[in-house]
């Protein structure tokens, strides 16, 4: 039943792609949507829990593919030559946002401290790939589009260590496993080094070569095995993905380019059918457990939390306001913070339910807010939309009006001072024409 779903839906956001990149409409917030509808609290379509492995699974599953795609468009000499950005966005933005969120959690929703640091943990990532139209269009600057790809891939995984230590101080365990941390850091970091170097460096021997039809191929076989030996060695998975793509594109230019379209489409199937699984969660009863409070700080959490961090990072930073602006908006919550709410769930902590409802109700508003405004936003870097279509008009009709010590020109039916009715019309011309 979930296949069949999936395949309708599916179905009907192609037909409406074309109409979604030109307007508002979101396919993004058409599948979550589509779950919400079908999912057992409404309709009961499908039969989805918080607890089924399928739900876990597949959000994993599809960060996954989202930050080693991600990680495919950025090279180590694109970080190199511009980390300036990202690291204000990582270093100072990051845990601004979570304590900012975490003062809302605390003030707003009521929770304890530890809970509140823990939701500001979850909450902190950002998942700019359901702002596709801003990070995907030519138009935005080349360096906003850098910053929210580059700042997405990374802050992910850096947000993992601060969610599992803090879910331990919540659960008043004495043990942070710091070490533990480390080591899964480091771990997913070598995998997801190692595994892609080792790979590319075998095609360039004289024994093997990939053909034409195989080639996009390679980079799904080097995804598939960093993530099985990360599982494997207990990494951490999502900073091996982002680590992965990045290698890809700084050493096998050829395999990046192979990988490139087919590998796009992949990770947006898995990510669309993370959208509708999670959409199925998410039921009237389940919206209506959440007191007024909880509603109150979503809302401010996407639009207090994230903008203030932001401006505060980037204090003379040479960012124009426009760009500022895009950046403090852009911060949508995604797979990282379903991933981590469901790691809350399981872990069966006192405020684990009221935690996650939090947090499934944050990414809601944001999928559905981001997701519906990227267009926009990314036409108002486009500078042949700058001067509306009214402007010409409205000048036109303005020179219509005689001023004082003038009369209007037959033959254009502008106004020109008297003597000069020649020069008058030839400049009223240019203007026209401009």
């Amino acid at each position: 039943m979930l296949l069949l779903c999936f395949a309708a839906v599916l179905l009907a956001a192609v037909l409406l792609s074309a109409l979604a990149h030109r307007t508002i409409l979101s396919t993004a917030a058409l599948f979550l949507a589509a779950g919400f509808v079908l999912g057992e609290g409404t309709t009961g379509v499908l039969h989805l829990h918080a607890d089924s492995p399928i739900v876990a699974q597949l959000a994993e599953l599809a960060l996954f593919a989202v930050l080693f795609t991600d990680g495919m468009r950025v090279g180590w000499a694109d970080l190199r030559s511009a980390w300036r950005l990202p690291g204000r966005a990582l270093g100072w933005g990051l845990p601004l946002t979570l304590l900012v969120t975490a003062v809302l959690a605390h003030y707003v929703a009521g929770l304890g401290w530890a809970e509140a640091l823990l939701i500001g943990a979850i909450l902190a990532p950002t998942d700019p790939v359901f702002a596709a139209a801003l990070v995907g269009n030519d138009k935005v600057p080349a360096r906003l589009r850098h910053l929210l790809n580059v700042e997405s891939g990374v802050n992910d995984g850096l947000a993992l260590p601060f969610v599992v230590v803090l879910l331990a101080v919540a659960a008043g365990s004495d043990d942070l496993h710091l070490g533990e941390l480390s080591a899964e850091l480091a771990i997913g970091l070598a995998v997801g080094v190692l595994v892609p170097l080792a790979a590319i460096a075998l095609e360039r021997t004289r024994f093997f070569a990939a053909s034409a039809a195989y080639a996009p191929l390679n980079g799904v076989a080097i995804g598939l095995l960093v993530l099985a030996l990360g599982k494997a060695t207990h990494g951490n998975l999502f900073l091996a993905a982002f680590a992965a793509g990045i290698t890809v594109a700084t050493f096998g230019p050829r395999e990046r380019a192979a990988f490139e379209h087919f590998g796009e489409n992949v990770a947006e199937l898995l990510k669309l059918a993370a959208l509708l699984v999670f959409g199925a969660l998410i039921s009237p009863q389940f919206l209506g457990e959440i007191h007024w409070t909880g509603w109150v700080f979503a809302v401010l959490a996407i639009v207090l939390a994230r903008p203030v961090a932001l401006w505060v990072s980037f204090l003379r930073s040479g960012l124009s306001l426009r760009e500022q602006a895009a950046a403090m908006w852009f911060g949508p919550k995604g797979f990282a913070s379903v991933v981590y709410g469901l790691l809350v769930l399981e872990s069966g902590i006192v405020a684990a339910d009221e935690v996650f409802h939090l947090v499934a109700l944050t990414i809601v508003i944001s999928i559905l807010a981001h997701s519906s405004t990227d267009v926009v936003v990314a036409r108002a870097f486009d500078d042949t939309r700058e001067t509306p279509n009214w402007h010409g008009v409205l000048r036109r009709v303005r020179r219509t009006v005689p001023a004082p010590g003038q009369r209007p020109d037959r033959a254009s039916g502008d106004a020109a001072p008297a003597g000069e009715e020649a020069e008058g019309g030839s400049a009223d011309a240019q203007a026209s024409t401009k």
